[in-house]
């Protein structure tokens, strides 16, 4: 089954946790947002790609990549996130992502980071998520390993790889 189709099997509750929403891109203001006006903090734009790039991929292969919007619960647009399958070696879930400077340092970024593992694990438990982190990207590897994955040793290109293990598993440990 494909992203899209797993995606697409998802209640609308599925997208909301937190006070966040996580939301398809869907409209021109949507579109506007996550590639114009979505601004990184000075010095980030060299860590992640440009939404627009992220857009483009979809565009080409939307069976497996879904830009989204991070909203706030009462709708305000904070940030960009794509969720897609994992490019490199082996089968996961993916995705990459960034708020927008003026709403950074107030913790939407791992509310954010937890809606997506949640979004994910309903589309299917069993399926790892790897993210990939530039090696001068301390923020993010940080968040990756406070919010759970663990560094793997293996590349994408020449970005670290977080791994986090199936969610039934992590699941039957904490109930141990």
């Amino acid at each position: 089954m494909s992203l899209r189709e797993s995606w697409d099997r998802l209640p609308p509750e599925a997208f909301t946790g937190g006070g966040l929403t996580i939301r398809e891109v869907r409209d021109d203001q949507d579109l506007w947002y996550a590639a114009v006006e979505c601004a990184l903090a000075p010095g980030q734009e060299e860590f992640v790609n440009p939404a627009g790039f992220d857009i483009g991929r979809a565009y080409l292969n939307p069976a497996d990549n879904i830009p989204c919007v991070i909203c706030l619960e009462e709708g305000t647009r904070i940030g960009f996130i794509v969720f897609r399958m994992w490019r490199a070696a082996g089968t996961a879930y993916n995705w990459g992502y960034y708020l927008d400077q003026d709403w950074q340092g107030r913790g939407y970024g791992g509310q954010a980071a937890r809606l997506a593992l949640q979004i994910l694990a309903a589309m299917d438990r069993d399926m790892p998520v790897k993210l990939s982190a530039e090696a001068d990207n301390l923020k993010a590897q940080r968040l990756y390993e406070k919010i759970g994955f663990q560094r793997l040793d293996e590349l994408d290109g020449d970005d670290l790889v977080f791994g986090l293990r199936r969610y039934a598993e992590r699941e039957e440990e904490r109930l141990l």
